[in-house]
C-alpha cells in the first residue's frame, strides 16, 4: 500500500511525519492508494480538498487540537489500521456566490458556507429555499449552512444542531438573530437548494466563507450537496465518524 503523507505546518506534525516517512516511506500524491493527514482539523479539510481532483481516501492522525475528523495518532502497525479503516463518503456543498461587481465564484465546502457581515452594521438577508421565500428579512450577525460532517465545528458553536451522517439533512443555523429575534434557524433535507440573497449590499458588506475560501462583498449566493464530487475519509472501524457524532450529543 502506497501512503502519501500530508502535514501540518507545526513542530508537532513536522515531527510525526519525520517519524512516519522513516519507517513507511512517503510516495507523491499521485501515485498514492492513500492520504494520510497529520495535524489537525483544518490540515483535515485542506488535505480533503486537496485529494478531490486525485480521488484518493485520506485517513487523518490528529496531532493538532480537537482533532474531531481525525484518529488518534499511533506510529505503529499504520499499515494493519489502513486495511481495516471504515470508508464515510461525502458529497460536498457548492456555493455559488456573487459579489457586488458582478463576478461569480464557485467554491466547495465540507464543513459549512457561511455568510458573516463584514463590518459594524448587522447583515440583512433574504432566505429562499427550492425558489419559494422562507424569511424576507433576517437581521443578524451572518448564517451558516453547515453539512452533517460539519455540524459538530462552527455551528455547533452557534448552537445548531448536531447530525447523524445518515439523517440526509443539513442544518441552517443564524448568528445572533436579532430580527426576528426567536428564529433559531431550520433543518432541510440535502436535496435543497439555498438562496441567501443580501439586502442592501453596499450598505451591510457581507463575505461568504466556504470552508476556507472566503468572497468578499456578495450580494446573493446560492448552495446546494455536488452529488458530482465526492470525498472518501478513513476511521478505525472502533471510533467512526458516525459514533463521534453521537457521542458528541452527550458530552457535558
Amino acid at each position: 500500500m502506497k501512503v502519501h503523507f500530508y502535514t501540518a505546518d507545526t513542530p508537532k506534525a513536522k515531527a510525526g511525519q519525520h517519524s512516519l516517512v522513516k519507517r513507511y516511506g512517503n510516495t507523491p500524491l499521485n501515485k498514492a492508494d492513500i492520504v494520510v493527514a497529520v495535524g489537525g482539523d483544518g490540515l483535515m479539510l485542506r488535505a480533503l480538498h486537496d485529494s478531490i481532483k486525485h480521488k484518493k481516501p485520506v485517513f487523518g492522525m490528529n496531532r493538532g487540537s480537537v482533532g474531531f475528523l481525525l484518529n488518534e495518532y499511533r506510529e505503529d502497525k499504520l499499515m494493519e489500521r489502513l486495511k481495516k479503516a471504515q470508508a464515510v463518503k461525502i458529497n460536498p456543498l457548492r456555493m455559488h456566490a456573487k459579489t457586488a461587481k458582478g463576478k461569480a465564484h464557485d467554491a466547495l465546502a465540507i464543513n459549512e458556507v457561511s455568510l458573516l457581515r463584514e463590518t459594524r452594521q448587522t447583515a440583512k438577508l433574504r432566505i429562499k429555499i427550492d425558489k419559494v421565500t422562507r424569511l424576507d428579512e433576517l437581521i443578524c450577525d451572518g448564517i451558516i449552512v453547515a453539512t452533517p460532517a460539519g455540524s459538530t465545528a462552527y455551528n455547533l458553536s452557534a448552537y445548531g444542531p448536531i447530525i447523524p451522517l445518515n439523517a440526509g439533512i443539513m442544518a441552517l443555523t443564524p448568528l445572533s438573530a436579532f430580527r426576528p429575534r426567536r428564529w433559531r434557524g431550520a433543518l432541510l433535507p440535502l436535496s435543497s437548494r439555498i438562496v441567501l440573497d443580501v439586502l442592501e449590499a453596499r450598505k451591510r458588506p457581507v463575505s461568504a466563507v466556504a470552508d476556507f475560501t472566503e468572497i468578499r462583498d456578495v450580494e446573493s449566493v446560492e448552495i446546494w450537496r455536488d452529488k458530482t464530487v465526492e470525498v472518501s475519509l478513513l476511521f478505525d472501524p472502533e471510533m467512526n465518524l458516525d459514533e463521534r457524532i453521537i457521542k458528541e450529543q452527550f458530552m457535558p
